[in-house]
């Protein structure tokens, strides 16, 4: 299959940027990937706020083995996940986008690769309570808060 990648030929790639600490974020797109051992869902997350990140984009992984269930649940809840599907336990990737919330990631670095991890989630409503990154570094906030 051929596919059509307008600007390939055009622009350098960008390296990629690794977000550390607190986002709001909404999800603009999201695929569940069937790995035979580790199942997951790709989320491509468009951060709102803070102002300075406005726009930037990152991609997390969310496992969806029967150990990682918990983290999978907690990102739909928080996010306001259609609690109708989440009773028939059921995945609509179409349903994810344009959900809005809170992310706490961190970068890790891993055979040569960097990688986002999503640490917490919270719902969107939340935002105004968390302290601004500027006033305290993430590493104070994410304990402090315990997401």
């Amino acid at each position: 299959m051929i596919r059509k990648l307008p600007g390939l030929n055009t622009r350098r790639l960008e390296p990629a940027l690794e977000f550390n600490g607190f986002f709001l974020v909404r999800v603009e797109g999201a695929s569940y990937r069937c790995h035979r051992q580790k199942p997951f869902l790709i989320v491509r997350f468009a951060i709102l706020e803070p102002e300075a990140y406005r726009d930037r984009t990152f991609f997390g992984r969310i496992y969806c083995s029967e150990r990682a269930l918990w983290r999978l649940g907690w990102f739909l809840r928080d996010f306001g996940y259609d609690s109708e599907l989440m009773l028939r336990e059921q995945i609509d990737e179409k349903a994810l986008v344009h959900l809005r919330g809170i992310v706490r990631t961190s970068a890790t670095r891993f055979r040569g690769g960097s990688y986002q991890n999503l640490d917490g989630f919270a719902p969107a409503s939340e935002w105004e309570a968390l302290p601004h990154p500027q006033d305290v570094p993430a590493t104070r906030v994410a304990t402090d808060n315990g997401l």
